[in-house]
Parts: structure tokens; C-alpha cells; sequence
């Protein structure tokens, strides 16, 4: 099997050599799974590189080849052994029931052999619009191409989401909050072997749930923080959130402290790490910058000591994310600032946190009467 190759970069931009890098990666990844689809979709994927953003790119792509996969493996809508070969002829003869099957059947529960097991994947509905969203870009695509017949899109059947619920919202409390960080400070609900680790990462662990808690920052945003992000002088670091948007985030005195601490108390030294890993700000204990599901990890386990459940059943990222923002609400910040902050495309995302303020409202009321009880 030929290795997976490696990539470079020769960054000319200002921005940091990994963002650039992971970018790259992305693009490899979308432009092989390209080279495998049939060659009439050549326009298509021109429609995506320049319309979506690159993550957005790269799930419709998923999302194509897994249906011409299904396409030449369970049904005889192709005669194609392999999905290059699946010809733009045999795309217009497929029917609008045809999706349906594929994504209301299909998709919903399917097995994927691997040596000798069989693994049951199951989609739920907001996995199975994902899906429906792709292929309705794709045939309206073909269709405005003229490489098919008819637009079919207005015969899938839709997919009915639940309406998100404020009080589900999945958040810390202000008081929870306190008891994550007193957790990572005294490392008293570890075990004496969880222990030995802890005393090894406990200020790179408080910074990184800091960060979380404070400024609400999406996974892959920690994730790429670099040492040479923060300008302390400036009381400012440098984030990259979704399209690759640029954007200065200002730090404040608890921030500040606990990164200082880290960086001098406990990050390795620059003279030990190798070059891929001097500038990256969170390091494992094997002196790689963290990778997502390691800081993923690190949040489940300490949110399951507040939530008094297991590290399989914590808070993941996420939920640390919608803690930030109901508590800046809680504080009486504006559901504008919020959203600003947090990077939410629609302020209608952050009134769903503004909701849970309600009851704080209410308590206020109740106990401010200007007329006393006879």
C-alpha cells in the first residue's frame, strides 16, 4: 500500500504555518475523493471549491460518494462495477423515490463489514438532512448544467427536525463552573495513579477549560492556538474561526495569568520540541501539539466529576460553548455582544440561550414587591 503522503507548506500568508497546513490537509482529502467520482461532476466540484466553505466542501463530498457507493453496491440504477465509471446518463434516469429509498431506508440503518465483524450504522434525522441537503445541491447543480433531464429536488421528501428547545440546552451552571476549576486546581477527586498525571498537566488543563468557559471558542479554534497567537502587550490573541475569518480576541487578567503560568511553569521548553510543534500552545505529554479528540477527552473527564457521572457521559467542548454564552447572559450582557463574541451566524442561535434568562428574571420580580402583604 503506498504511504499517505506528506505535506509542506511554503506559507507566504500571515497566517500560522498549522492553520495553513490543516487547510491543505482538507484540500488533499476532498481532491481524492474527487479523483474517485464520476469525471461529468468535474463542474461541480469547480461550484464547490469557489461557493462553500472548505469544511462544507468537504461533507458534501462525503456525503456524494457514500450515495454512488450505494448506487453501485445495492441497487441496478448503475451498471458501473466502480464510481468513476457511473455515466451522467445513468444519473438522469434517477427519480426523486429513488433519494427517498436512499435516504429514508437506506441511510437510516446499514452495515459496514469490517474483517470479521459487521458494524450497524444508524442516522438520525438531523444526519439524514445533511445528506439530503448534498445530493439536492448536486441535482440542482446538474440540472442548472443541463448534464440531467429534470430538477427532481422538489420531490424529496422532507426531513422534519426538532425545534430546539432552550431549556435542553446542555450547559454548566455558574456554580458547576466554579467546581470544574476547583477540580483541575486540587486534583482531589483523582486517584492516586490519576493523580501522578494530573500533577504533569494541571495548568495546561485549567487554561484550556478557561478558554472554553470565558470566550465560548469552538474545538478546532483551541485547538490551533499558537504560543505566538497571543500578543500579552496588546492584551489581545489571534483566533481563525469558520471560512478561515480572522479575528482579534481580547484577553483579560485570568486569561492572561493562567497562559503565563502554563507557558513558564510547564510547557516544555522550546529547545526540546521538534519544529512542527515549538510555536503550537497546547502539547501532549508526548510533545505534539493536542490533537481535537485529546482535548475533547480532557473536557468530558473533568465535566464528569461536576455532573457526577462517568468520562464516556461528560460535557463535551460544545456544551462548554453554550455554557459560556448563557452565563454572559445570565450577567446581563446583550444577546448581540454575545453573538459577536461566540461568532453566531444568526442572533436567533444566541436567543436560545437568552431564554434561560427568564428565570432570572422572574426571581427578580418575585422578590421586589412595593406593596407589602396585609
Amino acid at each position: 500500500m503506498a504511504n499517505k503522503k506528506q505535506l509542506t507548506v511554503h506559507n507566504k500568508s500571515d497566517r500560522p504555518d498549522n492553520i495553513v497546513l490543516k487547510e491543505h490537509e482538507t484540500i488533499e482529502t476532498c481532491l481524492d475523493i474527487e479523483s474517485q467520482l464520476p469525471v461529468f461532476m468535474r463542474d461541480f466540484f469547480i461550484y464547490l471549491k469557489n461557493a462553500v466553505a472548505l469544511s462544507t466542501r468537504l461533507a458534501y463530498l462525503q456525503d456524494i460518494q457514500f450515495f454512488c457507493r450505494y448506487l453501485v453496491k445495492e441497487t441496478n440504477i448503475t451498471s458501473a462495477e466502480g464510481l468513476k465509471e457511473i455515466t451522467a446518463e445513468e444519473f438522469s434516469n434517477i427519480t426523486a423515490k429513488d433519494i427517498n429509498r436512499f435516504i429514508g431506508d437506506y441511510c437510516t440503518r446499514y452495515m459496514i463489514k469490517q474483517d470479521h465483524n459487521v458494524k450497524v450504522m444508524e442516522n438520525h434525522n438531523r444526519a439524514l438532512a445533511r445528506k439530503k441537503s448534498s445530493l439536492s445541491v448536486l441535482f440542482k447543480f446538474l440540472y442548472r448544467d443541463e448534464v440531467i433531464k429534470n430538477n427532481i429536488t422538489d420531490g424529496f421528501n422532507p426531513i422534519r427536525l426538532p425545534k430546539p428547545q432552550p431549556d435542553a440546552i446542555k450547559r454548566l451552571e455558574i456554580d458547576e463552573v466554579a467546581r470544574l476549576l476547583d477540580a483541575v486546581e486540587s486534583g482531589e477527586l483523582f486517584t492516586e495513579k490519576e493523580k501522578s498525571y494530573w500533577e504533569k498537566t494541571k495548568l495546561r488543563d485549567r487554561a484550556i477549560l478557561l478558554l472554553f468557559v470565558t470566550y465560548g471558542l469552538r474545538l478546532s479554534e483551541l485547538q490551533q492556538l499558537n504560543i505566538t497567537s497571543f500578543n500579552f502587550n496588546r492584551g489581545e490573541f489571534r483566533i481563525y474561526r469558520k471560512r478561515s475569518k480572522e479575528v482579534l480576541m481580547p484577553t483579560n487578567r485570568t486569561c492572561e495569568k493562567v497562559i503565563k503560568e502554563y507557558i513558564e511553569f510547564e510547557r516544555p521548553k522550546e529547545e526540546t520540541l521538534d519544529d512542527e510543534n515549538k510555536d503550537a500552545l497546547f502539547l501532549s505529554l508526548q510533545k505534539k501539539r493536542m490533537t481535537t479528540k485529546a482535548i475533547r477527552n480532557l473536557v468530558k473527564k473533568y465535566t464528569s466529576f461536576v455532573l457526577g457521572t462517568s468520562p464516556e457521559n461528560g460535557y463535551s467542548p460544545h456544551k462548554l460553548r453554550a455554557t459560556a454564552a448563557t452565563s454572559l447572559i445570565q450577567q446581563g450582557f446583550s444577546i448581540y455582544d454575545v453573538q459577536n463574541l461566540l461568532d453566531h451566524d444568526n442572533v436567533t442561535t444566541t436567543q436560545l440561550y437568552a431564554a434561560h434568562k427568564k428565570n432570572v428574571k422572574r426571581e427578580i420580580v418575585k422578590n421586589f414587591e412595593w406593596i407589602d402583604e396585609d
